[in-house]
């Protein structure tokens, strides 16, 4: 079982993508080759970044949702700003290095934003990372900025929500928000270690969680990542022993 072809390098300035232009561009323009959702239109989909520790998934998952040409909008909590700051280097540790990724972005205040309302249609949507404190608004349906209340828009409208919650260890309170959310519809996806890959970095397990909240999403990956040389298809002995001769 091999690693993913092309990780994409977090910690460094080295081989992250452009600033681009294309974000001005008119959609059509934009969006033309995107896998087409409802009615022709791009696939949809809205990422929300929090302040709970996990930064380097919200980078990552952005650029592969540019690489497969999805339409983003993209929220981002005054914490999750700082959190982005402190977590990654220069050059791809600003908001404004984040919102060049994203197709359209929206303050986290603003929740007369057409994520507000359900006749905005989208995809689904992932909060990655989402704190402790998004997913108890969530659950609660306390509705208090975009991101909260787009996530109840996602839920109401019957459409995927992924929450990537990042704590531990648990509380009962937050095991209790979690299966409360799980009820509604969402599906909790907490960015566990997997060892089964045989990861050489951080960035190879960081690849390895967004892979997977792309198939949650029903997102297709055509070329190269996550095909089935990448997939779990049981002990591959014979791989592990060359790997140790």
């Amino acid at each position: 079982m091999r690693s993913f072809a092309r990780p994409l390098r977090l910690f460094s300035g080295h081989d992250l993508p452009k600033l681009s232009m294309a974000r001005h561009l008119p959609a059509q323009a934009r969006y033309q080759s995107s896998s087409p959702g409802p009615n022709g239109r791009p696939k949809r989909i809205v990422v929300a970044v929090t302040g709970a520790t996990g930064s380097p998934l919200a980078v990552a998952l952005l650029q592969r949702l540019r690489e497969l040409d999805v339409e983003t909008h993209l929220v981002m909590s005054k914490w999750g700003g700082a959190t982005l700051k402190y977590e990654l280097e220069v050059p791809n540790n600003t908001t404004s290095y984040l919102e060049s990724l994203a197709s359209v972005t929206h303050s986290s205040l603003d929740v007369s934003a057409s994520l507000s309302s359900g006749s905005f249609r989208t995809d689904g949507m992932i909060v990655v990372p989402c704190s402790m404190k998004t997913l108890a608004g969530i659950r609660m349906g306390y509705d208090n900025d975009l991101i909260v209340r787009a996530a109840s828009v996602t839920l109401k409208e019957r459409r995927r929500l992924v929450l990537v919650a990042r704590e531990t260890p648990l509380t009962s309170i937050y095991l209790e928000n979690m299966l409360e959310v799980t009820k509604a519809g969402a599906v909790v996806f907490p960015p566990v270690m997997a060892f089964y890959t045989r990861p050489s970095s951080i960035d190879d397990m960081v690849q390895q969680s967004v892979m997977r909240m792309i198939d949650l999403l029903d997102l297709e990956v055509i070329d190269g990542d996550m095909q089935d040389e990448a997939r779990w298809s049981g002990f591959d002995w014979a791989a592990k022993g060359r790997q140790n001769a």
